[in-house]
């Protein structure tokens, strides 16, 4: 948990700030009972009205200043608390950000979410808890066992007795607990990705009328996250009870002895009404830390499902910049040298690829369905790094590249089109942030996206929906496309990226594109042999293996796969006209 230092560091002012409020605040409470005990034994036992009324007014003044103290303790352990879960929160969201694709695999979104939301309120319940009651009971509990010791040395023996085995039952609160509750958290990861699966396939559900499923599926997780919870529940509330019956017993002794002491002369009542307060502090004290305890299990478990986010080795392998080379510069230019890639060790998804793409050129890329077209798009955004092998672009290697610099050279279009909320042309200038209305429609133009956007309801400033449910697939394609262009990118590619939209719109968007190149390189992943016939070369993708290279004419003579593919689709084609 050595990642939460830095916040200590950043808010240990205002926190031995609170803490100073805090002691002002327990004082008080320590000083009640003393005086409650000379107002009765000097003041009502002898009638002695000025010394009531001195000490009444003094302990009133006191009072004041614990509200005082509390008040503004209250205020600080507020603010800090929630500056603290912004921050931390803040942090881990930027880390999320840069993990790499088989560490986001490794956790999982669900349990992402959690660690970000649920288990962040965890840990600033704690951090609010520590200014509140977690040291005050401390200080509180130790303050009155030393007032009663001041009071009667011999009748605080029974609160010496009671200490060890209330540490004891504390102790194995926290040894028990603990990892009922770290499986809670497990199970609420569960029960979240159950809930963001459904959110995601909502509609398919509903139209295969699959909810019953569902409702049968999110049970079971609803279930098993009940039932550990119920269990830490169950386990910790044995804990409660038995500090209550050890520290009401040491009160019943307290009252026993202190009883026997009055009758024989040497306590006085106003005594023990002082030590029985003192007592019942203790007892609040004691519970209070137990509570604490409590929490301090939850918010431990929590802390450590964030800290094994925050402790992750840095994933990006990113220079700050782009590092020089000797190379000659080849603007444009995607070479693939022998390159082997596996999610997972000894199982490779792309096997020895070697293929060149040189500026301007069209680049089609075919294959069935797991075949690693998706994959090798991923390995030139550098998502992932190639297991053998170079990836070189612009005489480059992939490597030497900054951020920044390689994700303003190369823009994507993926399988499925995201539009975020706001309007349509925040969505386009996504690809960039400062550019002007006219790039904005320029863009649509060539992606054919300016008509249907012209007919939108406020047309480029129409409102979109979240994740663009209120577009159709095609119409989001077409927008990705033009927040893809906007970059005026080096290499352009397209993952599958007009699968939704008609024959001929597809036609007329590569026609536009290729009008309006101007030297940009071009990456096209589809299915349809129509789109990539007019690519300047086609690699055939099988089993994560180059099958076959060349245009259109060559690989209906030499590949089986693409042959077939066109027949069918050509057959496809004249049935519809019939």
């Amino acid at each position: 948990m050595g990642y939460l230092r830095v916040y200590w560091t950043n808010y240990r002012i205002r926190f031995l700030l609170a803490l100073f409020f805090l002691s002002g605040e327990a004082l008080a409470d320590l000083l009640q009972p003393a005086l409650m005990s000379r107002i009765v034994d000097q003041g009502v036992a002898l009638r002695n009205m000025n010394v009531i009324e001195r000490l009444g007014f003094l302990m009133l003044a006191i009072t004041a200043m614990g509200a005082i103290c509390a008040s503004f303790r209250n205020l600080l352990s507020g603010i800090i608390s929630q500056r603290f879960a912004q921050d931390l929160r803040q942090d881990l969201y930027i880390k999320i950000q840069s993990l790499s694709q088989q560490q986001v695999d490794q956790i999982g979104n669900a349990s992402l979410i959690t660690r970000l939301t649920n288990d962040v309120t965890r840990i600033q319940t704690f951090v609010n808890g520590l200014m509140r009651i977690m040291v005050k009971a401390p200080l509180v509990g130790i303050g009155s066992l030393m007032m009663a010791i001041h009071l009667n040395a011999r009748l605080s023996l029974v609160l010496l007795g009671i200490a060890p085995i209330i540490a004891a039952i504390i102790f194995l609160n926290m040894k028990i607990t603990y990892p009922y509750f770290h499986k809670v958290q497990t199970a609420l990861d569960s029960v979240n990705r159950a809930m963001q699966n459904f959110l995601a396939g909502v509609r398919v559900i509903k139209v295969f009328n699959r909810s019953d499923f569902e409702q049968r599926h999110f049970r079971k997780y609803n279930k098993d996250f009940s039932d550990k919870a119920a269990a830490a529940t169950k386990i910790s509330s044995l804990f409660g009870p038995l500090v209550n019956l050890t520290v009401n017993a040491g009160i019943i002794a307290i009252l026993w002895f202190g009883a026997i002491g009055v009758h024989q002369g040497s306590m006085e009542v106003g005594s023990i009404i002082a030590f029985t307060n003192y007592m019942t502090q203790l007892l609040f004290a004691i519970m209070m830390v137990n509570h604490a305890f409590t929490m301090m299990v939850r918010a431990r478990a929590s802390s450590e499902r964030i800290g094994e986010v925050m402790n992750l080795p840095p994933a990006k392998r990113f220079t700050a910049q782009s590092k020089p080379t000797d190379a000659p510069p080849c603007q444009g230019t995607l070479l693939f040298d022998h390159v082997t890639f596996a999610y997972q060790e000894g199982l490779p998804v792309l096997h020895d690829l070697t293929f060149r793409v040189n500026r301007g050129e069209t680049l089609g890329i075919i294959g069935p369905v797991a075949s690693g077209k998706t994959t090798l798009t991923r390995l030139i955004l550098r998502l992932y790094d190639p297991v053998k092998g170079t990836i070189r672009f612009n005489g480059q290697d992939l490597t030497t590249f900054g951020e920044d610099d390689l994700r303003k050279k190369i823009a994507i279009v993926p399988q499925h089109s995201l539009l975020f909320s706001g309007s349509v042309s925040d969505n386009i200038r996504w690809g960039s942030e400062g550019a002007s209305d006219k790039a904005v429609r320029e863009a649509a133009e060539i992606a054919d996206a300016d008509a249907f956007i012209r007919k939108l309801p406020g047309g480029y400033h129409a409102r979109v929906g979240q994740a663009g449910v209120n577009l159709s697939g095609g119409q989001k394609q077409r927008i990705a496309i033009a927040r893809a262009l906007i970059r005026n990118p080096d290499l352009l590619i397209l993952d599958d990226a007009t699968s939704a939209v008609d024959a001929r719109t597809d036609k007329t968007i590569r026609s536009r594109l290729k009008n309006g190149q101007n030297q940009m390189t071009c990456l096209l992943i589809s299915q349809k042999a129509s789109t990539l016939k007019d690519a300047d070369q086609i690699i055939v993708l099988n089993q994560g293996r180059i099958e076959a290279v060349g245009d259109h004419q060559r690989l209906m003579a030499c590949s089986s796969f693409y042959h077939s593919v066109c027949e069918q689709q050509l057959e496809e084609k004249e049935a519809t006209e019939e």
